[in-house]
């Protein structure tokens, strides 16, 4: 099984204003997701990424289009696109926090289903089947080692996280995903193994190179370069 690299979106306009911009059309990266995006992709250049999978939502395909300039093959999934956030699409979020049901989001999201949209529960599922069956796609396809891409969206990739570390969706609000961030993980026939979680450094990208390369086992934690 494979590798796949999980990129959230670069910094929106909706994001610095505070908006849950959810499935809104016309959400584009502000001045600030526009660079952060594209010195990512100066850094995951070195990487044999052999597939990208992008949102259909415009401000993950600016994300991809900034990341890879058309290095990749790119593709619309839209099981992993924004949950459906109904009603609550397009409003502050400092309003939302007085919601009833804001508690209900924060302490058992897997409760939680938006008025006039769909639950935390539904979006997990899609976007997890998504995420495994091009895994095992693409792993059929290019072996093992197979390195590949999903650029989406916060929610989305906290649950992805979440069912590769077996941890119920109820607790998915423990885990944080920044824009711009990367998390990786690492499918196995039994399990899966997070080796990174919400990282906006770059140090992480040679360490992945080196895994990709090596045919050796790993020894504490740490990989034994060739």
């Amino acid at each position: 099984m494979g590798t796949v690299l999980l990129i959230r979106h670069g910094q929106s306009v909706a994001n610095a204003q505070g908006i849950l911009a959810g499935r809104a059309p016309g959400v584009h990266l502000d001045e600030h997701g526009e660079k952060s995006a594209s010195e990512l992709g100066v850094h995951l250049s070195s990487l044999p990424i052999v597939k990208v999978l992008v949102s259909p939502l415009e401000r993950t395909q600016q994300t991809a289009e900034l990341i890879f300039a058309n290095k990749f093959p790119l593709e619309i999934e839209t099981r992993i696109t924004e949950c459906d956030y109904g009603d609550w699409q397009g409003r502050l979020l400092s309003e939302l926090s007085l919601e009833d049901t804001w508690k209900t989001v924060q302490e058992t999201p897997d409760q939680m289903i938006f008025p006039n949209g769909e639950s935390m529960q539904q979006m997990s599922d899609r976007a997890v089947t998504a995420i495994r069956e091009w895994d095992a796609l693409l792993s059929a396809e290019h072996g093992p080692d197979v390195i590949w891409v999903a650029i989406s969206h916060g929610d989305v990739i906290k649950a992805i996280c979440a069912d590769a570390l077996s941890m119920p969706l109820r607790n998915f609000q423990r885990i944080s995903i920044e824009p711009t961030s990367v998390s990786v993980v690492q499918y196995r026939s039994e399990n899966a193994q997070v080796h990174k979680l919400n990282d906006t450094g770059i140090q992480w990208v040679q360490a992945l190179a080196k895994i990709a390369q090596s045919k050796e086992a790993t020894v504490g934690g740490e990989v034994t370069a060739k």
